[in-house]
């Protein structure tokens, strides 16, 4: 990761500038989100803007590929955790909470090379994930080295600008600020803790040439668009913005900008309150902060923080602090209710379980809610599944129609009205609705990649009247919850897998789905095969081995016994392995997958090397060497890479060498062609070879994962070429005797034992040569 940075002039301040980098990574076709490549970012506070780079190329063979097809690029982007994507518009899970992304789709403007630019003003602090990936193929199988494949390079880069010593605004205290004319705006920002119901912010004593021309903005985490809602100090006296439920231990910045065309110094006094919803009497005093504001971030202490006991701050170079009255009444609607935290037991990766003091029964009472609070930790929890599940207890309910609202938000609690318990949703702030009652009293929530930080869970119990839901009266509901973390949605079902990923030092899971299921919890059977198809495809792949009989029977037959033992070794692995190679549930496994894999691809060697190894009529103790040679030579090449093509291209080509001398060495010698009958050749040798070569052209350029099922049972063509293929039993010829000798004769003529093994008509005899006696 590459990092420069450069210090600037800016209308807020000064801003300095990094620069972030990660390496290319090669995208894949999509199918699931275990197919895409994950990119994660950290944004620092105070980031004013964020540019992202995102360059793309093709390489082809270690070069440029100039002919590659252009295909589009599909980037996400989120910020808190990984996009939740659903490019197939496949169905989620039943209760499962989608979270909403942002989506980037790339074209190509160079032969071999494109570039996109995504700017974001005023970006979330934190982690940022980019996801992305190419669009879905037709599956194809290709067989590995086969030839150059188009690779499709994605590599991110990212452009940050943040402001320095951003002015502290400090509640209850009154900041005086003098706005020179070649200035545009001041910026400030405030630190909300836990337990505020309530934020003003506030302009005084504005004064101008005329009257007071200025904006006030304010927005929570990032410092405020300059298009975005404002309040105009003069048209409004007092010029006050106030927030109801802001997010709890975060900054919220404060912008108070000139109008545009105002010419002279504008000087003016900002002031923010906070009101403690813990004390409804009472605002945040300047002096005492509660125990629960001091949970500040370690930028709040660096530019002078509160500390209980410490004195109120000093007054900044460009204006003067003193404190303001405190307010000594609040609405009723303001009061909040105690947070009880849910412990914490971590099980294992992405597993954890969330406990309550004296739960998991938890008693609702009537008149105000229950609230608890989730906390998710940076980066370990954010990879996985939050699950909540509510049950009522129908015997607490006393024989009321009770229901109970679960509003689940993210770093703020909903404690608010009765309508808001029943919506979920105010002004600024929607979360997640669960209810239970009498006729149904079980109600879950999934939310696949929660952000991280804080959950709070608002419990409330309300009767259904004639006109709505109001309080009930002397009946506290009784629930039962559970929320723990689990890597995938209920384990990914019997048609997927639960995969634990790594992008960096970034953990997350997805589910991989098999036998035509789709969705993020393999639940969508818009394409799923049928248990008879299933049924079938195992059924083709392993009783298409049956096919081996044949070689196995003529090998023995024809005294081959070291080639029966390997096509008997062939047929039986290869018949197991598609067995539990299936991807539904119609799998049967005798032992380790990866054992039956690698004996089935061992055979299958072994039975092209040991055929055209006899098809060579090599001596006896030759051909058991290669034997043993090959066995030993493709067990390693097997260990290395099982799904090279030299692996099968590499013995084939040897085996076929070796067969090719012995035979044009015959043919030399014997001067005819070698075998030497055209019978061998028209019906036995050219049929076996055609056949061969039909088995691996549909492996090589026909086999998707479509037709893998039936195209993949070319073991009927494979076996059906050895059947052809294996020589005859090598049969001894007419042995005629020794002729008598002549006297006065110093030679005897000898007749050769076996003449061409069986090849030719045993009837006819032919002296090949003269030994001397």
């Amino acid at each position: 990761m590459g990092l420069c940075t450069a210090t600037h002039a800016h209308a807020y301040g000064l801003f300095v500038t990094d620069y972030f980098t990660r390496t290319p990574h090669k995208l894949r076709p999509f199918r699931s989100f275990a197919s895409i490549e994950l990119f994660h970012f950290h944004i620092p506070e105070d980031t004013v803007i964020a540019v992202w780079n995102l360059i793309i190329f093709k390489e082809q063979g270690g070069t440029f590929g100039d002919q590659c097809p252009d295909r589009s690029i599909t980037v996400y982007f989120r910020s808190g955790a990984p996009s939740v994507i659903n490019p197939l518009h496949t169905h989620f899970p039943r209760d499962t909470a989608v979270p909403g992304s942002f989506a980037l789709t790339l074209t190509w403007t160079l032969p071999n090379r494109t570039m996109g630019v995504f700017n974001v003003t005023s970006p979330l602090p934190g982690d940022w994930f980019l996801a992305a990936h190419l669009p879905k193929d037709e599956g194809k199988i290709s067989v590995k080295g086969l030839y150059e494949e188009c690779q499709y390079l994605f590599q991110p880069q990212l452009i940050v600008q943040h402001l320095v010593n951003v002015a502290v605004l400090y509640p209850g205290y009154v900041t005086e600020q003098s706005m020179a004319p070649h200035n545009h705006s001041c910026l400030y920002k405030v630190f909300v803790p836990s337990y505020t119901s309530r934020m003003l912010v506030e302009v005084l004593r504005c004064r101008g040439t005329e009257g007071c021309p200025l904006w006030l903005r304010m927005q929570a985490k990032a410092p405020p668009l300059h298009n975005s809602t404002a309040l105009d100090c003069g048209e409004r006296a007092p010029c006050q913005l106030a927030l109801d439920l802001p997010f709890w231990q975060h900054w919220y910045y404060v912008l108070v900008e000139k109008h545009p065309g105002v010419l002279g110094t504008i000087s003016f006094q900002v002031t923010v309150q906070l009101t403690d919803c813990s004390r409804p009497s009472l605002a945040r005093p300047p002096f005492l902060p509660s125990s629960t504001s001091m949970n500040m971030p370690h930028s709040f202490g660096s530019v002078g923080g509160l500390a209980l006991g410490d004195s109120p701050p000093p007054a900044s170079p460009n204006g003067m602090k003193h404190p303001v009255p405190i307010p000594t009444t609040s609405p009723a609607s303001e009061q909040c209710w105690p947070v009880r935290p849910m412990l914490r037991n971590e099980l294992d990766t992405f597993s954890v379980h969330f406990y309550i003091f004296f739960g998991p029964n938890v008693s609702v009472p009537p008149d105000h809610p229950a609230v608890f609070i989730i906390n998710l930790l940076p980066v370990l929890d954010s990879g996985g599944v939050l699950n909540l599940e509510l049950r009522l207890n129908v015997s607490s309910s006393c024989g009321e129609n009770a229901t109970v609202f679960g509003c689940l938000n993210h770093e703020v609690p909903l404690m608010s009205g009765d309508n808001a318990s029943v919506t979920c949703k105010m002004e600024s702030l929607a979360g997640f609705l669960l209810s239970v009652n009498v006729t149904a009293s079980l109600s879950r929530l999934r939310i696949p990649y929660p952000q991280m930080g804080s959950w709070y869970l608002s419990l409330r119990s309300l009767c259904a009247m004639k006109h709505g839901f109001e309080p009930c009266t002397n009946v506290k509901a009784e629930v039962y919850l559970c929320a723990y973390l689990s890597p995938c949605i209920n384990d990914c079902g019997i048609y997927g897998q639960c995969k634990l990923l790594r992008t960096n030092n970034y953990l997350y899971a997805t589910c991989e789905c098999k036998a035509g299921w789709n969705g993020w919890g393999c639940t969508d059977n818009a394409e799923a095969f049928s248990y008879g198809f299933q049924l079938l495809s195992t059924l083709l792949l392993c009783l298409s081995n049956v096919m081996f009989v044949p070689p196995v029977t003529i090998a023995v037959r024809s005294h081959y016994l070291l080639e029966a033992a390997i096509y008997i070794f062939t047929m039986f692995f290869s018949t197991f392995y598609h067995a539990c190679d299936q991807p539904g549930i119609v799998v049967f496994c005798i032992m380790e997958y990866d054992v039956l894999q690698f004996c089935n691809f061992l055979g299958s060697l072994m039975s092209v090397w040991v055929t055209v190894i006899a098809m060579a009529r090599l001596q006896p103790v030759v051909k058991q060497v290669l034997y043993l040679l090959g066995a030993m030579l493709l067990s390693m090449a097997l260990q290395m890479d099982r799904h090279g093509l030299w692996n099968l291209l590499g013995p084939s080509l040897l085996a076929l060498g070796i067969m090719a001398i012995t035979w044009t060495a015959r043919t030399i010698q014997r001067r005819h062609c070698y075998p030497p009958t055209w019978k061998r050749w028209a019906f036995y040798l050219c049929p076996g070879a055609l056949i061969a070569a039909a088995a691996m052209l549909l492996y090589t350029f026909v086999e998707t994962e479509e037709n893998y099922f039936y195209i993949h049972s070319i073991h009927l063509l494979i076996a059906g070429s050895v059947s052809f293929l294996l020589p005859p039993r090598a049969k001894p010829s007419r042995h005629l005797g020794p002729l008598p000798r002549c006297k006065g004769c110093g030679y005897q003529l000898c007749i050769n034992e076996q003449e061409e093994l069986g090849l030719i008509d045993p009837a006819v005899a032919s002296i090949n040569s003269i030994c001397a006696s």
